[in-house]
């Protein structure tokens, strides 16, 4: 008997957890959302030539992993952004060359099965909708990126060496209100009248001063470390 109310109260844990860490999906589509326009003051490259981001080609994808004493009640994430706008500045002297770049947060995919597919074991099953609009609902709300408030993320590039192959750039990412410098590998193609930039790197969330979910006293969290692969995709303006 005592075994057995042992495992009640453990998958009522599990319960309560999936309930706190999950909602139930809209009954009714989100309105259409304005698109996110470049920051005012973006930075000049004298001499360089300008490329917009292409947003149907480009991709970017952060891998989000569970912890916790509970973890196997909670998901891995792929959050997946399409709609990347910018202008890549391309020079022959490497060190005049940067980029800016905005990833709007309210057009954020969570877990879309194509995205998951991509990713290995770790992603290999399919989450429900219902936590897929859990997910979304956090990653969104006030204590995490305040989408209302802060619609986009804003990446910029401050110092770039290496060649013009293989790079490391120096970038300031702004998340809501504050603003964070990593480092960040860049591999380049150049084809014509269009750049294909692609790396992956990691940081973490308290570097970026946000706070990982968790619930129930940390027993199911997000881990504070997450992977960022990119691949964007520019072509010269006319």
């Amino acid at each position: 008997m005592k075994e057995m109310h042992g495992q009640i109260r453990v998958w009522a844990l599990v319960a309560l957890a999936l309930a706190l860490s999950a909602c139930p999906a809209p009954r009714r589509p989100a309105p259409a959302l304005p698109p996110v326009t470049m920051p005012a003051g973006a930075p000049t490259f004298p001499g360089a030539v300008p490329f917009r981001v292409v947003a149907d080609e480009s991709l970017v994808r952060i891998l989000v992993f569970r912890g916790g004493t509970l973890s196997s009640a909670g998901h891995n994430h792929v959050i997946a952004s399409r709609n990347l706008s910018g202008t890549v500045w391309v020079h022959e002297d490497l060190t005049r060359s940067g980029f800016q770049i905005v990833m709007p947060v309210t057009l954020l995919e969570v877990d879309d099965p194509q995205s998951r597919s991509q990713e290995g074991p770790d992603f290999a099953h399919e989450v429900p909708q219902s936590a897929r609009e859990g997910t979304r609902k956090n990653m969104l709300a006030v204590a995490l990126l305040d989408g209302d408030r802060f619609p986009g993320i804003t990446l910029t590039s401050l110092q770039t060496r290496g060649t013009r192959e293989n790079m490391q750039v120096r970038t300031r990412i702004e998340v809501k209100d504050q603003a964070r410098e990593v480092t960040v590998p860049v591999t380049a193609q150049y084809e014509g009248d269009r750049v294909i930039a692609s790396g992956e790197f990691k940081v973490k969330q308290s570097e970026l001063g946000l706070t990982p979910f968790s619930v129930m006293l940390g027993a199911l969290q997000v881990q504070d470390e997450l992977d960022v692969k990119f691949r964007i995709v520019a072509t010269k303006r006319e």
